[in-house]
């Protein structure tokens, strides 16, 4: 009879680098493992493994975000410095658009 559990190899990784994963990839895996982790049905050498893990998705999460709000300001940087050089950007407005229509606001 064939005791083996699983089809991996002794030593062998269970979960893919972290770097490899996308945002989505690595959020969506560090809700499993916090769930994992709350269950607490597992030794402490085991929850340690999970709760690293955690940590390391945790922090490619920020990393991830981190970049993209980099992104996100570097676009606005150029919208600015495009307004300020009297261009006209693609789909940006005039403010006194908004005086126009108060009841538009907010």
């Amino acid at each position: 009879m064939n005791d083996t559990i699983g089809s991996g190899t002794p030593g062998q990784d269970a979960f893919p680098p972290v770097e490899q994963l996308s945002y989505e990839q690595a959020r969506d895996e560090l809700i499993e493992t916090v769930k994992i982790l709350e269950l607490g049905q597992m030794g402490l050498d085991e929850s340690l493994k999970y709760w690293e893990r955690g940590e390391a998705l945790a922090k490619a999460c920020e990393a991830h975000l981190d970049g993209a709000a980099r992104r996100v300001e570097q676009a606005l940087g150029r919208v600015d410095a495009e307004s300020e050089a009297g261009e006209s950007p693609a789909n940006s407005y005039p403010d006194e658009s908004l005086e126009e229509n108060p009841e538009d606001e907010f």
